[in-house]
């Protein structure tokens, strides 16, 4: 199957009317050539802030992939690592290691003064609830995000070599 095809071209991009004004920094073909380097840095960007940053993940990473001109289209997928099914596990397994690490036994929840919340503690939102967390959570994304990103990077890369390599012996089996 090739998964290219589901992937926007340059063209189709650089052609929407919504992103038309990003044309000048789109236009870069190294944020659109399938190379070993391009693609395991797009993949390792698209992780780590897809672990890392829970909201606008998408282009913060297509800023950095800009920037740092990683595969554009690879490095936007890979944000996808985090979505709503991997979200609560991702987030949790964060939270214990922070704790772990910074040494924080608060527990989440405390099951014993639960109560039906009032109309203001409903209002407090995400943002809030997030910040409650703290440094726990905060340190374990850190943790996890920049592990995984790096540990991608250098899998994808291992992956392409080896494979570039065993077609190089398919077609020369003398070297």
């Amino acid at each position: 199957m090739n998964w290219r095809r589901f992937i926007p071209t340059q063209e189709s991009l650089m052609n929407n009317r919504w992103l038309k004004w990003l044309t000048p920094w789109l236009a870069h073909p190294k944020l659109w050539h399938w190379s070993r380097r391009g693609v395991a840095l797009g993949v390792a960007l698209g992780v780590f802030f897809g672990l890392l940053i829970p909201i606008a993940q998408i282009p913060i990473t297509a800023a950095a992939a800009v920037i740092l001109r990683a595969n554009l289209p690879v490095a936007a997928a890979s944000t996808l690592v985090t979505n709503p099914v991997t979200f609560a596990p991702v987030y949790y397994g964060a939270y214990q290691l922070g704790s772990w690490v910074t040494g924080d036994t608060t527990p989440l929840v405390d099951f014993e003064t639960i109560e039906q919340p009032s109309e203001t503690e409903v209002e407090k939102g995400f943002f809030e609830s997030i910040q409650a967390l703290g440094k726990p959570l905060l340190v374990g994304l850190s943790i996890i995000a920049s592990i995984s990103g790096v540990l991608t990077y250098f899998i994808i890369d291992f992956l392409w070599r080896w494979r570039t390599g065993s077609r190089w012996k398919k077609r020369n089996p003398s070297v």
